[in-house]
């Protein structure tokens, strides 16, 4: 039994707004950005169409957008093979997060009424008290609710759809980083940082801490991959 079928099927969600193909390239691809698939292991397009019971034509579609996208690579006698994240995909994602955290940032502070502020106040407090307990899991989470809040405040629909496309990798990143202590300690601050910038509505606090928020945050995943030996 393929040990990773289940992961697939875990992230497989078909809707009356997808074609089956999609939601199986849907499915493989948060797969393998969570490392749910390590790289290096082979896809037979054979052995998941009948595990998955549907035939291989979604199969292929998914394999041939995840080539595109550099997650799954055509090797020669072997077939595909699993690629997963790349340093050269860390820096990618994280300079298109600095554009858009800056831009989302600044428009909510610009926008967000004092119910709003007392609001990101509060769910920062939690945050405190996450990490004081030691509350990994949910202080992620609280992460989550932070970076979403902002983009919510930020009433920018089409941004927002944009950062949903880069979701899976996001999560793996997060989660890379902030299950370190250290990390975690030096996030919240500089998640309190940006919300008195946000108060001040200064935009250029607002950019310089969400910068080296994101600088410290790749600095780390990157040193993190290289010790698992992620090219």
């Amino acid at each position: 039994m393929n040990p990773y079928i289940d992961s697939v099927k875990k992230n497989f969600q078909q809707s009356s707004q997808k074609t089956l193909k999609e939601s199986i390239y849907e499915a493989f691809r948060k797969t393998i950005i969570l490392r749910e698939i390590p790289t290096g292991e082979r896809i037979n397009e054979k052995e998941y169409a009948e595990l998955l019971n549907i035939s291989r034509t979604p199969i292929r579609y998914a394999l041939q957008e995840l080539a595109k996208e550099g997650l799954v690579e055509h090797t020669p006698k072997v077939g595909v093979v699993v690629r997963g994240v790349s340093l050269a995909d860390a820096y990618e994602i994280f300079d298109i997060r600095k554009a858009l955290d800056s831009l989302a940032t600044i428009k909510a502070a610009q926008l967000m009424t004092p119910e709003d502020f007392e609001e990101l106040r509060l769910l920062l407090e939690e945050g405190n008290r996450l990490d004081a307990a030691d509350e990994v899991d949910a202080l992620l989470q609280n992460f989550t609710d932070f970076n979403h809040f902002i983009y919510e405040k930020s009433q920018m629909p089409r941004m927002q759809n944009i950062v949903q496309t880069l979701r899976e990798y996001l999560i793996y990143f997060r989660d890379v980083s902030i299950r370190s202590s250290k990390r975690r300690h030096i996030a919240l601050e500089e998640h309190w940082g940006l919300y008195e910038a946000m108060k001040e509505k200064d935009e250029e606090t607002i950019r310089r801490i969400t910068n080296e928020h994101l600088d410290f945050s790749l600095r780390f995943i990157l040193d993190e991959m290289e010790r698992r030996h992620i090219g």
